[in-house]
């Protein structure tokens, strides 16, 4: 498995990590992470340097890389990339293009799966780091990096039962001639990877591996809010013996070291995940070379999960409370919006309230937080101004408010805010806050909230509970690339490679193909057709 296990709990077989079982994980989880954490406690305020062609390379200028925990705790320094860094991290994948996307399809399956391998001999220490960096309960630190390596593994597992992708085709009707007629899927070239601060290890290890993979050669650049676990993970792959330049780590500002990125000529494709108005910037950027380059885009969500009369109103509390307010809302698949029939309103809200009542929030590496900060003094602010602006405009059933007395006041912690009587014409409606906050509102039919959640740019992820009858109706009619009917693991979020492809539509994603997901690493190729006569 490509995740944290135990041999055996009590009488089952062995424990899988996935967003859906980290709720009753085995003892032998926490004190195995609690080990790492010491140990990366210890070891705090490093320089680390990119990974250019093989090499470790420093930038004249450097950045604190601090946690959101606690602003006192210098994690590590990091290089400032420049534009000549982006040329030279380029450059270097150029030349080791020819010989990596020549190199036997199996050869590259080898080396991935050792990739893999060595994530899970590191998984512990680098879900520390995520929990250290980017504010993530150990439990979701942990799916984090584990969700990376089942990404790699899945897209493995996918490369093998496709054959490579060399596909024979039929043989023309040709009088004294033998023609050999083959579709193959060949990579494109060198392949940007922008990844965000929120799932950094999911979201560049799998683009990255499914990238490779494909015998494109590859550019790391993470958010500048979590390099750490990027440059981990780079590790993982520098370790597993890829050849020099085929993987390429850099960080730095997005205004300098992204931009060149994005706007050079000698990229082939890119993966980018983040906001919506950052991809759109990116997607025409890329527009802009002289003929179309691949473009696989990720932009976020306004998600509703929808409580019918006839649903299990403690199931579905149990599964909106983990989606919007797991990594504190600041996921594309967060439950922001709550749409709930008028004969249970009542009722669940009650539920409701009193379950994120319940929440713990603090230091996020401690067992008993579900909450931990929000990433960044500018998330912080941005707290500040929507609960402001939805006090006006309604109330709150729980929350509204930062977190700021004893321990919190060094850090970025708020309340789980749930907000109700705001009108359905409110820009927070439509708006992606990526904040613990969610919304309410009570309607007179599931097609009604069903034609609400579809009234929005995006198109990502939604949940339904009630009968199963009604769910056929949710899944023909909602607008978006992931559904979920009656989980109480998660209303809106927990997709896992090989369980619950993860992708969306519209405004959320440029490809209609999900990640984790049987036609996913298509994407990273482009077909040629070969004919041979005899």
């Amino acid at each position: 498995m490509a995740n944290p296990k135990s041999k055996k709990v009590g009488k089952k077989n062995s424990f899988q990590l996935t967003y859906a079982t980290m709720y009753e994980p085995p003892a032998e989880l926490h004190t195995r992470y609690e080990s790492a954490l010491k140990k990366v406690k210890a070891n705090l305020g490093l320089e680390h340097p990119m990974i250019i062609g093989g090499k470790d390379v420093r930038a004249r200028e450097k950045f604190d890389d601090r946690s959101p925990i606690d602003q006192d705790w210098l994690l590590g320094r990091f290089q400032k990339g420049t534009a000549e860094h982006a040329k030279r991290a380029i450059k270097s994948a150029r030349r080791a293009f020819p010989s990596w996307s020549k190199t036997p399809w199996e050869e590259r399956v080898r080396l991935l799966r050792k990739v893999a391998a060595n994530i899970d001999k590191r998984v512990y220490e680098i879900a520390a780091v995520i929990s250290l960096e980017v504010g993530k309960n150990r439990m979701e630190a942990l799916g984090d990096i584990a969700e990376a390596a089942d990404l790699i593994r899945y897209a493995c597992d996918q490369m093998f039962a496709n054959n490579g992708y060399i596909v024979p085709m039929g043989k023309d009707p040709l009088q004294g001639f033998k023609p050999r007629n083959t579709s193959i899927l060949r990579a494109y070239g060198v392949w940007l990877i922008i990844s965000p601060f929120n799932f950094p290890a999911a979201l560049t290890g799998g683009p990255a591996g499914a990238a490779l993979l494909a015998g494109n050669t590859i550019v790391m650049k993470p958010a500048s809010d979590t390099p750490w676990t990027v440059r981990l993970l780079a590790e993982c792959f520098r370790d597993a013996g890829l050849p020099d330049g085929v993987m390429n780590y850099v960080t730095g500002p997005g205004g300098t070291l992204g931009n060149a990125l994005i706007s050079s000529l000698d990229v082939d494709g890119i993966t980018f995940t983040g906001s919506f108005d950052v991809g759109m910037h990116v997607y025409r950027t890329i527009a802009n070379g002289p003929y179309p380059r691949p473009t696989i885009l990720e932009m976020g969500g306004k998600n509703s999960s929808i409580v019918s009369n006839n649903a299990d109103l403690e199931q579905a509390a149990s599964g909106i409370v983990r989606s919007a307010f797991g990594l504190q809302g600041q996921k594309c698949s967060a439950n922001s919006r709550i749409f709930i029939e008028r004969g249970v309103y009542k009722d669940f809200l009650n539920i409701l309230a009193q379950k994120t009542k319940d929440l713990n929030v603090g230091d996020p590496s401690e067992l008993e937080n579900f909450m931990g900060p929000i990433i960044n003094k500018g998330a912080y602010g941005e707290f500040k101004r929507f609960t402001k602006d939805l006090s006006r405009a309604g109330s709150f059933l729980t929350g509204g408010k930062v977190i700021t007395n004893g321990d919190y006041v060094r850090g970025f912690f708020c309340e789980p805010t749930i907000a109700k009587d705001v009108p359905l014409d409110h820009k927070l409606w439509t708006h992606e806050m990526f904040l613990p906050i969610t919304m309410v509102h009570p309607v007179n039919s599931i097609e009604q909230a069903i034609r609400i959640a579809n009234e929005t740019v995006y198109g990502l992820t939604a949940g339904f509970y009630g009968a199963e009858d009604e769910a056929e109706y949710f899944f023909d009619n909602i607008e978006v690339g992931v559904c979920y009917v009656n989980r109480p693991q998660g209303s809106t979020t927990g997709a896992w490679p090989g369980y619950q492809p993860f992708g969306g539509w519209k405004g959320s994603g440029s490809s209609g193909k999900n990640a984790g997901g049987p036609y996913y690493l298509t994407l990273y190729m482009h077909e040629q057709s070969q004919t041979l006569i005899r």
